[in-house]
């Protein structure tokens, strides 16, 4: 078997390559490449998910970075075991093939409690006191210690948040490098998110995603050159391209405002109580699942779906079918925004009852997905007084809110999830190898060409 890396730079389409990625540009043009065809939704652990397994969602589970776990209540997003994908993983088949070959997954989705034989991924510490530590979990566990002697803490507040930068990408980098160096796993998955924070921010405004561009250009060089030096193949693919937005559409207060949704009051602020809405949405980028627990209201929520200014499509059971994505996990309906709107999970009416995680970065307990968090709310007239007098009570043990997050939507200028109109606005895949002169991948296929790659 061919030593392989499978390099997935986030949010990499054809339209940001060029002058401000000199390397990647040259590099791509000496290789064989094709677009991929996006999966629905175009997000993060629906696309690594297809990729790894060969299967679409409707057949891996994967329908999207969350949804209603149906047998709780309870809407998750960014859940970590990897028993939750319903599929063979590429590495699975290479294994029954080979068993001297190994496999390391460096921040890839869902790496917790897989059969990889190496995988680090963010796992932040949660202390009694309320505190939040950056840490992350690794497989062997003291792999963990291993790199973090070498290369310091995993800077967990670069990785997400206001305060992202590329450090959080470089630690990954790094990581990849030393796990390569003592480990030489046969496949080695590299995840490089970097470009998926400002271009949510800015959109496609080169004035402001140059530097990131850069940054990322010189990250893969670094990263494509260690490894092709030492051997071993790269693949270099995206999960999606993201496009300039600029209209928030806020479905959950729709259906708010016809009484379906169901709120509890606690200590005066409102929570999403998902078990008891009649009706509700999960918003997950420009694509939300929308479940009817009243099924005599499905029609009436479909027609109101389809009047909505900055939907697209709605998707029932004959439309799931289409877009590979009818699984029990998905919603009754799935709504496709058009293609200058994205969804957020807003539900309040009032920003006053607003709940006390949605002005936090707080991935896991908002019931739906807010790129809102990248920003620092405008209003804070002295971030850097207001932030450091948080941090100080954080470090003197005190209990600490990091409410430094706007409930101002229209902030957020690119998305993604849907599958956009232009080729230039899509993932992109390159190797060395044919690809059979296809001008594009099907997601599906992407597992084909990784076995195809290390088989040599």
């Amino acid at each position: 078997m061919k030593k392989t890396v499978v390099l997935d730079i986030v949010a990499l389409s054809p339209r940001v390559i060029g002058e401000h990625t000199p390397f990647l540009k040259k590099w791509i043009e000496s290789k064989q490449k094709a677009i991929v065809e996006p999966v629905l939704p175009a997000v993060t652990c629906s696309a690594q998910s297809v990729y790894l397994t060969g299967k679409w969602p409707s057949e891996n589970g994967i329908v999207g970075n969350g949804w209603y776990f149906q047998d709780e209540c309870e809407i998750k997003f960014w859940r970590q075991s990897n028993k939750l994908v319903q599929a063979e993983k590429v590495w699975d088949v290479l294994k029954k093939e080979n068993p001297d070959f190994t496999v390391a997954n460096l921040f890839w989705w869902y790496n917790m409690y897989s059969t990889a034989d190496y995988a680090v991924t963010p796992r932040p510490l949660y202390p009694a006191d309320g505190r939040k530590l950056p840490d992350c979990h690794t497989q062997p566990m003291e792999l963990r210690d291993r790199l973090q002697a070498e290369l310091g803490q995993f800077p967990l507040f670069t990785f997400w948040g206001p305060n992202t930068t590329i450090e959080s990408s470089r630690w990954i980098a790094e990581a990849a490098k030393k796990v390569e160096e003592w480990y030489q796993p046969t496949l080695n998955l590299i995840y490089i998110p970097h470009l998926d924070y400002n271009l949510q921010k800015y959109g496609i405004d080169f004035s402001k995603i140059s530097k990131d561009l850069r940054e990322v250009d010189g990250l893969a060089k670094d990263l494509i050159t260690f490894f092709e030096n030492r051997g071993v193949q790269v693949l270099l693919l995206s999960e999606y391209g993201i496009t300039s937005v600029s209209k928030p559409v806020h479905l959950n207060r729709i259906f708010r405002e016809k009484g379906w949704i169901q709120v509890k009051d606690e200590l005066g602020l409102e929570t999403l109580d998902a078990g008891t809405s009649a009706v509700f949405a999960v918003a997950d980028h420009q694509v939300a699942h929308v479940h009817v627990n009243d099924p005599s209201k499905l029609a009436e929520v479909k027609a109101i779906l389809e009047k909505t200014p900055g939907v697209e499509k709605v998707l029932d059971a004959q439309g799931k079918n289409d877009y590979h994505i009818n699984h029990s996990r998905s919603g009754d309906l799935v709504v496709i925004a058009d293609k200058d709107s994205w969804f957020t999970y807003y539900f309040w009416l009032d920003d006053a009852k607003a709940p006390d995680y949605a002005r936090c970065v707080d991935i896991h307990r908002k019931p739906g997905y807010d790129p809102v968090e990248l920003v620092l709310d405008p209003a804070i007239k002295i971030p850097i007084l207001k932030i450091g007098s948080k941090v100080l009570k954080k470090k003197l043990g005190f209990r600490y809110l990091m409410d430094v997050i706007p409930l101002d939507a229209t902030l957020v200028k690119g998305a993604h999830g849907r599958i956009p109109e232009s080729d230039l606005d899509k993932p992109i895949f390159v190797c060395d190898q044919s690809l059979n002169s296809a001008d594009t991948l099907a997601p599906t296929s992407v597992f084909d060409v990784i076995l195809k790659a290390v088989r040599g």
